[in-house]
């Protein structure tokens, strides 16, 4: 595209801009937070921040009981039944992908992922292949992204430790069918861990569906901060220690505690990100009931978050729409992946441009129209590779979320039409 039709752009969007930016990348981070997230983490870490656990002071105590609490409230989150302390706080998903993979495969064992996983899932198991002993299958979707599930379960092995699901895909929103999936895990006596950063606060998830890790970050749809992730592990499955240090318990043990979440935290955690997700597991329940017809016991925490995950989903999937049914009618447009009636997706979709690299288009749309979206790989190199856009530079993604508002996608629509279209 030449810097005059570039410039002629420029002058036809200048007076539609009203706002600094507008956001379209959710599926790396959320962002705005809900208010009560950000005045909680500020207040709660004026008033206590101090190091909860090590000392026996008030300050400390009451620093802990807030930590305890933002367990229970998402072992309920999540319909865990089993101990809140099994609810465990890590830096973010890729950490907790780390500690579930590493404290669980041993040399010799087999697991299988998919060409849909993340580089937090790719880089750990081509580790473990290379250095560990691990031999692992990657499983190819179809042409909507979807695993075959027989496929799946005759790629299981005698050897085979566990199976790892990308919840749904952070470069084309595509949902995996996780109760199957745990079915055929639970027939073969296969751990299941389920990596849901895209879909923890975004689509509601129940560990009794047969999940035994579920691992998840704060920054995306639980709307928590950055630096907190965590990760929950069901009764019975046993992740091995991959850290060793402080817990503030048992301090005269040589060794790194048994019981959780010691076992697998070590050291001083975040208490302004756990703070965060305190406030946000309180803002779903508020938002619960707030936006739904039906009666809810405001003391049940789960079925008051079930309700606002639905309604944050609804929403954040209608402005989806729109952006997927005017790219189709582009010309010069390739999606990624297909949509199906009927079919489970999240608000993220990318595409890439027949005469324009995906990082140019970026640049354009940020430079001439202050949209923010991401261009690049994503960090989930197979899924390009599988369609077929690593030699153009990847692909442009575009993610809206709770808090877009509809003259944001107005104004994101017009911008791609001016773009795109002779």
């Amino acid at each position: 595209m030449t810097l005059a039709v570039t410039a002629l752009h420029a002058a036809l969007k200048t007076k539609h801009i009203v706002k600094d930016n507008y956001y379209f990348d959710n599926a790396a981070t959320t962002w705005p937070k809900p208010e009560p997230v950000y005045a909680f983490m500020d207040s709660f870490f004026r008033s206590h921040g101090v190091n909860p656990g090590r000392s026996g002071h008030t300050l400390a105590i009451e620093a802990e009981q807030m930590i305890v609490s933002t367990r229970k409230m998402l072992a309920q989150f999540f319909a865990f039944d089993g101990d809140p302390n099994r609810v465990v706080f890590t830096q973010n998903a890729t950490d907790s992908l780390n500690m579930a993979l590493n404290g669980l495969l041993q040399r010799g064992d087999h697991v299988i992922i998919s060409q849909l996983d993340h580089n937090a899932v790719l880089r750990p198991i081509n580790h473990l292949q290379r250095d560990g002993g691990v031999d692992a299958t990657f499983l190819k979707p179809d042409a909507q992204g979807l695993l075959d599930l027989n496929v799946l379960e005759t790629s299981i092995t005698k050897k085979t430790k566990a199976v790892v699901i990308n919840h749904a895909s952070n470069v084309i929103g595509v949902v995996q069918d996780l109760k199957a999936i745990a079915s055929i895990t639970k027939k073969h006596g296969v751990i299941l861990i389920v990596d849901s950063a895209q879909t923890a606060g975004v689509l509601n998830i129940d560990m009794s569906w047969g999940i035994d890790v579920l691992t998840f970050t704060g920054h995306k749809g639980l709307f928590g901060p950055m630096g907190i992730g965590g990760l929950v592990v069901a009764e019975g499955v046993e992740l091995s220690s991959t850290r060793f240090g402080g817990t503030g318990v048992d301090s005269i043990s040589a060794f790194q505690p048994e019981s959780y979440p010691h076992r697998l935290e070590a050291g001083t955690v975040s208490i302004p990100g756990i703070a965060g997700l305190h406030a946000a597991q309180k803002w779903f329940a508020e938002k619960g009931l707030l936006v739904t017809s039906r009666e809810l016991d405001k003391k049940d925490h789960a079925i008051c978050c079930k309700a606002a995950v639905e309604h944050i989903h609804q929403t954040e999937m209608g402005h989806a729409n729109r952006i997927w049914d005017h790219l189709q009618q582009i010309e010069k447009v390739r999606l990624m992946g297909e949509r199906v009636e009927g079919r489970d997706y999240v608000a993220t979709l990318s595409f890439s441009v027949d005469d324009i690299p995906a990082t140019q288009m970026a640049e354009m749309l940020d430079a001439d129209y202050h949209i923010c979206v991401r261009a690049g790989l994503h960090c989930a190199p197979e899924i390009h590779n599988a369609f077929g856009t690593v030699a153009d530079g990847g692909a442009i993604r575009i993610a809206p979320g709770y808090f877009t508002e509809t003259q944001d996608v107005d104004h994101l629509l017009d911008a791609l039409t001016q773009l795109l279209q002779p």
